[in-house]
């Protein structure tokens, strides 16, 4: 049997404002950082072991995930970045206050763009600061050929991210775990959110109902020759 463990990273300072975030740089907020630290500790606690890591490129996962290994004991494991294991990008609302948003388009439509699995936020122009393709970071991924500008999103729904974290899954993830592998997954609400659709077989209406915490470890029991689900439970 295989054990995958999946963590959504410590609060972020943004999550501490109540602020949409998606691809905004931005690191963790005090509790944050202790959510990870208490993460790592119940890992260890419990006997977990891994052999490997994977995260976005996004500083709060990262930073959630270096206090999860320092304190497990395990910072020389190898750890794997990748931009389809970033969050759902938010589009226009990225940088906005929640509240202040539902004031603004309402509360009810503002839920539609959080929750629903295939109605994108506003997307941002091309000329946004916010968009990606502004930003070095993502120029540069483009330069070295580890994305394309048509992956660049201006907003996603979350079916476009499932799309994306299915690819990392299928091409990286699930080929080193059925090769013995214990991994250990740091990455966001939406973007585990889109790797349980694919680990549990989940309709896009019933991830509607599906929330992942800060900070707490989520062990998929997982079938060893096809990767089907047996168990999941939270530490």
């Amino acid at each position: 049997m295989i054990k995958l463990v999946l963590l959504r990273h410590g609060q972020s300072l943004w999550n501490l404002e109540n602020k949409f975030t998606g691809w905004t740089d931005v690191g963790l907020s005090a509790q944050g950082i202790e959510e990870a630290k208490a993460a790592g500790r119940l890992l260890k606690k419990k006997g977990y072991v891994f052999d490997e890591a994977y995260s976005s490129i996004l500083k709060r996962a990262n930073e959630t995930l270096d206090l999860v290994l320092s304190e497990m004991g395990e910072t020389e494991i190898p750890k794997f970045f990748s931009w389809r294991l970033n969050e759902r990008h938010y589009g226009a609302l990225q940088g906005l206050n929640k509240c202040d948003s539902a004031r603004k388009w309402g509360a009810e439509q503002i839920h539609v763009w959080r929750r629903s699995a295939d109605v994108p936020p506003p997307p941002l122009s091309k000329e946004d600061p916010r968009y990606p393709g502004n930003q070095e970071t993502y120029r540069g991924l483009v330069r070295q050929g580890l994305m394309e500008e048509k992956d660049l999103p201006l907003s996603e729904c979350l079916l476009d991210t499932a799309k994306r974290v299915k690819i990392y899954f299928m091409s990286e993830i699930a080929p080193s775990i059925r090769g013995g592998k214990r991994a250990l997954v740091v990455a966001h609400g939406n973007s585990l959110r889109a790797l349980v659709m694919e680990l549990e077989n989940l309709s896009p209406e019933a991830i509607a109902s599906v929330e992942i915490p800060t900070g707490k470890p989520l062990v998929y029991e997982l079938n060893e020759k096809n990767l089907s689900l047996i168990g999941k439970y939270y530490l």
